[in-house]
This record gives C-alpha cells, sequence and structure tokens, in this order.
C-alpha cells in the first residue's frame, strides 16, 4: 500500500472539546504517523502519514471528531510523504 500525507484544517466548535487528544487516540489507534495543533483562527490543523487506507480512515472521523465537537467542514490537502515522523504528537 501507497504511502500518504495529508493536511487536514478542521473547522467548527473543535477547540476546548479534546479534539487533539481525540485525534492523538486515533491515530495511534490506526497507526499513523505526524501531529495536532490549534490554529489561531479557532480551527484544528491535523498532519498525518500513514499507508492510503488508514489515512482516509482519520480523514473520515475528522469530518465528526469526538462526541463533544461540532464538524463544519475539513480542508483535506494531499501533501508529499515524507516519512519524517516517529509517531503522533499534540503540537502547542
Amino acid at each position: 500500500m501507497a504511502q500518504k500525507r495529508v493536511q487536514l484544517i478542521v473547522r467548527g466548535r473543535v477547540t476546548g472539546v479534546y479534539f487533539r487528544a481525540a485525534s492523538q487516540r486515533e491515530a495511534k489507534r490506526l497507526g499513523i504517523t505526524g501531529w495536532v495543533k490549534n490554529r489561531n483562527d479557532g480551527s484544528v490543523e491535523v498532519m498525518a502519514e500513514g499507508d492510503e487506507d488508514t489515512i482516509k480512515e482519520i480523514i473520515a472521523w475528522a469530518h465528526h471528531g469526538p462526541s463533544a465537537a461540532r464538524v463544519d467542514g475539513v480542508d483535506i490537502r494531499w501533501r508529499g510523504y515524507t516519512g519524517e515522523f516517529a509517531d503522533f504528537r499534540i503540537v502547542e
């Protein structure tokens, strides 16, 4: 399976609802590496690498997030795979 990298910008009520921690849990469950962080505009950014099927799963998950979140939209930007991440982290 081809390795992929995706950048997600998740908009809605996604800060203060444990979106980053839930993203990290989901990424670890799927074996995805990368990071997640809050952005100044109130959105959450995810940079994720893994095989294509698991990347599609994290994209699908990001469309709803944890139960307390309300996702209004997800911008998906495919990037070139780099293999630079050892794990999946929350970035401040």
